[in-house]
């Protein structure tokens, strides 16, 4: 199943891969920092039709348009382009992400950024790769830790809350990052290049996939109140290399 479901998934990033004249089809969707562009949407139909012929039985939860009850034992969750601001403005820093949940708990998640080719992948008790080679967490600690963070620019009654955590987390580690795509940043704490990302507010199509690929690369993800994340439902994200979750109470 992993190995067919990454097929798909680099199908679908040869369609953002080639992608031109981004921003002519662009429009806003709550605003100037939430865009959706034709390929968005193009993505997600790609996706979800190639997806539900492996499973045909499974639910479908994307980014884009309608969200249908969630009442099968198995749903897709899937974000057909994460980082669309990156995409419209050419950076190449976007990825497609799918997870494969099952009764609430992700079985496999494969997060890919179709620019610099990078395949990330995981199925549940089985490890995560990059490009196939087994990836884990670095053991570096906090005051050696590069942390990345969002800044939960959809819903800005979170800014002051963002900027003081990041202000914090800067003064107990070596440095920061702000990147623009959720998955991604997991994916970089679960391959060792960063120890900590968080955000104060995400959808679940951020961070479903990358959560069971940081997890099985030795990581670990809560909420900011250390509680579980949701597959099925947005809320905060605090995922780290395992060494740096306890600064977490240093936080609160």
């Amino acid at each position: 199943m992993l190995d067919r479901l990454i097929a798909v998934v680099r199908r679908a990033g040869d369609m953002i891969r080639n992608a031109h004249d981004i921003e002519k089809d662009t429009h806003e969707k709550n605003g100037a920092a939430d865009l959706v562009t034709k390929y968005d949407v193009a993505v997600q139909t790609f996706l979800q039709r190639e997806l539900l012929a492996l499973v045909p039985e499974a639910g479908f939860l994307g980014e884009e348009g309608e969200h249908e009850t969630l009442d099968k034992p198995w749903v897709f969750v899937v974000d057909p382009i994460d980082g669309t601001t990156n995409f419209v403005r050419h950076m190449h820093h976007s990825n497609i992400a799918v997870a494969l949940v099952h009764e609430g708990c992700v079985a496999y998640g494969v997060v890919y950024n179709p620019f610099t080719e990078e395949m990330f992948a995981a199925r549940r008790g089985g490890g995560a790769f990059l490009n196939g080679h087994p990836i884990h967490v670095s053991d570096r600690d906090m005051s050696h830790a590069i942390t990345m963070c969002g800044s939960t620019i959809y819903d800005r009654r979170f800014t002051d809350r963002s900027f003081s955590l990041m202000r914090r987390l800067y003064d107990l580690g070596l440095d920061f990052r702000r990147f623009g795509s959720a998955e991604l940043d997991v994916c970089y704490v679960a391959c060792g290049r960063a120890e900590v990302f968080f955000e104060c507010r995400l959808s679940p199509w951020d961070y479903a996939a990358g959560s069971l690929i940081l997890t099985e690369a030795g990581g670990k993800i809560t909420r900011l109140d250390g509680s579980p994340i949701d597959p099925y439902r947005g809320g905060s994200v605090w995922a780290t290399n395992g060494i740096c979750h306890s600064v977490l109470t240093l936080l609160k």
